[in-house]
């Protein structure tokens, strides 16, 4: 791993410059970003944006092409040493859930600890059983994926990536594969966990999120940062065209 030089030592995650392609289709154009201990970044805009794809990048999950990417002072490269260092500190939470439906609650919250930080069996448990208690499922620790509801399992999804301890949580559109009457449970699982500072980037379309949460929205298009902005300034007075257009359909 080299050293992140040239970067600014208050920000946990910042890109610079950062262009991803996939063959000729360009999904991230020139993305600078720099997101510092404790903030909440809420990343909007229309479909193909470039939203997913950026979080993804944050871990590797999808390399990038050009520019850098360095997080909690690791900067991320094509080497596996980096990769794994830098998804240590970053716990990742999708829109599918992605659990394992052969596991229990439990066995789905220790097999990460136990692996990739040689936690044993009991530590594993422990901490699975505070972070389950911690999002309010604690009660369906015994059961599988299967026997839960879409809410409940996104929860422990929550909790899953919470037992690695990250200094950071990655969230991707957490709540649109869940009926509505779910998806309160899970952003009030959400509110929580920014109201004790954890550094949160998520992508979402839940608009009322981003007004009680966010420190700043990022408003995306064609793989570029448009307009980023405070809750109030964004939903009052947004700037860009293509953001005033947005609000007009997402809010009506």
């Amino acid at each position: 791993m080299q050293p992140a030089d040239s970067i600014n030592p208050d920000a946990l995650i910042e890109m610079q410059a950062v262009n991803k392609w996939y063959g000729d289709y360009q999904a991230l154009r020139d993305v600078t970003l720099k997101v510092r201990k404790g903030e909440k970044i809420v990343l909007c805009g229309p479909s193909g944006s470039g939203k997913s794809t950026l979080i993804r990048c944050i871990n590797h999950l999808e390399p990038i092409q050009q520019g850098r990417i360095v997080v909690n002072g690791t900067a991320l490269e094509k080497s596996g040493a980096s990769i794994e260092a830098v998804r240590r500190e970053v716990g990742m939470v999708f829109q599918s859930f992605n659990l394992f439906p052969h596991m229990t609650v439990l066995q789905n919250c220790t097999l990460a600890p136990m692996r990739v930080r040689r936690l044993s069996q009991s530590a594993a448990e422990a901490t699975a059983r505070r972070f389950l208690e911690r999002v309010h499922v604690s009660e369906q620790a015994g059961k599988y994926p299967a026997q839960l509801s879409g809410g409940q399992q996104q929860r422990v999804a929550i909790a899953r990536a919470l037992c690695m301890e990250p200094l950071i949580m990655l969230f991707d559109e957490p709540t649109s594969s869940l009926d509505p009457e779910m998806v309160k449970e899970v952003l009030d699982t959400m509110i929580n966990l920014a109201s004790e500072g954890m550094t949160m980037v998520c992508v979402t379309h839940e608009m009322g999120f981003a007004r009680q949460v966010a420190d700043r929205v990022l408003f995306m298009a064609d793989g570029e940062i448009l307009e980023e902005a405070p809750p109030t300034e964004f939903f009052h007075h947004p700037r860009h065209p293509r953001a005033k257009a947005f609000l007009g359909e997402i809010l009506r």
